[in-house]
Parts: C-alpha cells; structure tokens; sequence
C-alpha cells in the first residue's frame, strides 16, 4: 500500500532567533577613518556596485529563509557581524524578499579599526526594543594600547510582550593565534558576566539571549565561563561534528557562531517562550558545489579572489515557542 507523502505544518507560534556573519558587508565608499580601502572600486577586492548589490541580494534571500522549514514566519530577530554602516543595513533591509517584511534594526559605530560592527535586525510585529547600548570592550595589544575591536551591541526589548536581554557578539579574532589572544575573548566573556550582574542587581530571572561569532567553540574556555559563570544553556554543543559547522577553515569545521539562552527559556507559563531547538542554516545553496571545497560555505572572497558568494559563514538559529492559552 502507498502512503501519500506528508509535509510537516509549519507552526504559527514558532519564533525563529539568529546571527549570521556577513562577511564584509562593505558599501562601495572609502571611509578615511577605518581600514576599509579595499573594499572599494579601486581597492584590491575591486568592490564594484555590481557585486555589492549581488552580495545585498544573496543575503536578502539567505536571512529571509532562516527557520522557515520549521516556522511559518520570517526571523522574529537576527543578530549580524561584519556590517560597515548604517546604510549597509538598510540597504539589506530595501533588498529583495526582507522589504516586504517590516523589519527595523539596531546599530551603534564601534571603534574597530576596520569600520566593521554588530547590528540587530528585528521584526516589528514581534519585538519592541526599549533600550540599547554599545558595551565597550577594553583590551590590550601586546603594546599595552587599547586594541581597537567590536563593541558588545546589548538590546532590552520585549518579544511578543515578553521581556528580553539580547547581546550581539564578534569576539576578537584568532589571526595572531589561539593561545596569543585568548585572553581577549575571556575578557569579553567576563565583560558580559559583569554586565548581566548590574542587570540581576535590578530584575529577578531575566530571559537571556547570547549570540555571535565569539571566535571560540561551544568547549573553549571563554565560552564555557560564560555559561558556567550565569548559569546558561548552550544548543550548540550538540551540533559540532567533524563534518558540520558554521565555518571552515584548513578543512576543519568550527562552530564559534552560537546562540545561548538562560534556563529560563524552559519554562512554560501561558504568555513566554520557551526554546523548541537549535540548528546550523548549512543549506546546500550556501555551499561550494564542487571542489575540494565542496560542502563548505560559499564565500564572497577568498582572499583577493572574487568569488561572488554568501559568506565565509553559515547563518545559526533558535526557535522560541510561544506559550498561548
């Protein structure tokens, strides 16, 4: 006997949370206080209109999916990394299938010598923000200067009337090696522990929402006393494989994009959210087709290699259940 193939309901309460990695989201213009001078049209990339309005549509498409297969709703919120700018942002948000979503979004310049800065995207039926401020991240050089890098972006909002406490994340990097800067990434964990502490002085049992690419996996020691230090929970641990990840650098996967929430996400009192599951968005159109480099993410550049496409990281996500009456 045949069974007629059924497809899985999409589920109307099911609220999709995630942070992408845009890898270089540059405008085309030369911004004389940041280091962004090859990403113009005579830079080194040579960073055409043409190919950032193709990059703009790509990750239109890309952000439009997020949570889709599960959800019948587009993202509720969506941390990013590596935007230049404001206008970055919006012209993401005038791009393809997100200009029919009524999306807003959050952004502060930060100090990186790069120009390059974290913003939240959120969806203006679902989310309220009633609060937000760049947390500085002070670090040293081996100088002992002040090493120049992203702020922590923090949003108080409230999530279809449910109060919530989001940071966005892009942790220092690893170029200079792992051991040589990991004292970076644990300062911008305690960075976060300290900030969390004013904000418990304050409100009892608050919904935190942790996300970024921290530089650092799920069982790196700045990540591990983030989550021990408040008490969080961390998805991410069970995704890493040897074949799957986030990233993928010298064939090795990686999984430093994580989101982490609070234990609290595990409640189910009428009226709150409650966290349903987490995943990598590694969807085949993301990917190399072929090549040695065949299942990883389809990159925009490599190195000064024009590409022409997504980003050197796949997108992760949560889902939040609504608890209705």
């Amino acid at each position: 006997m045949a069974f007629p193939f059924f497809k899985r309901k999409k589920r109307k309460h099911l609220f999709t949370a995630a942070f992408y990695n845009l890898e270089n989201l540059f405008d085309t213009e030369d911004d004389s206080f940041s280091l962004d001078d090859d990403f113009t049209p005579e830079g080194a990339k040579k960073w055409s209109n043409k190919r950032y309005k193709r990059k703009l549509s790509k990750l239109s498409k890309t952000i439009d999916q997020l949570g889709r297969k599960e959800s019948a709703l587009p993202p509720a919120l969506v941390g990013v990394a590596e935007v230049e700018n404001k206008r970055v942002v919006q012209e993401l948000l005038q791009c393809g299938p997100l200009k029919k979503i009524p999306y807003d979004y959050i952004h502060f310049d930060s100090p990186d010598e790069r120009g390059i800065d974290t913003a939240l995207i959120y969806h203006k039926e679902h989310f309220k923000p009633l609060f937000s401020e760049p947390i500085p991240l002070f670090i040293e050089n081996k100088e002992g200067e002040r090493d120049m890098t992203r702020d922590i972006l923090y949003v108080y909002g409230m999530l279809n009337g449910e109060a919530v406490h989001l940071f966005v994340n892009h942790w220092p990097s690893r170029r200079a090696g792992e051991e040589l800067t990991s004292s970076k990434r644990l300062s911008a964990a305690d960075t976060i522990i300290s900030y969390m502490s004013g904000l418990e002085k304050e409100h009892e049992q608050l919904n935190y929402i942790v996300m970024g690419d921290f530089n650092d996996g799920p069982e790196d020691r700045s990540i591990k006393h983030l989550v021990e230090s408040k008490d969080l929970y961390n998805p991410m641990e069970k995704l890493i494989t040897p074949d799957r990840g986030s990233a993928n650098y010298k064939r090795s996967w990686s999984l430093f994009d994580q989101i982490i929430v609070s234990h609290s996400f595990f409640d189910f009192k009428k009226g709150t959210h409650s966290f349903a599951h987490a995943n990598i968005f590694d969807e085949y159109f993301l990917t190399e087709w072929k090549g040695k480099y065949r299942g990883n993410p389809f990159r925009t550049y490599v190195g000064r290699k024009y590409k022409g496409g997504y980003s050197d990281h796949f997108p992760v996500y949560i889902q939040l259940k609504l608890n209705t009456p």
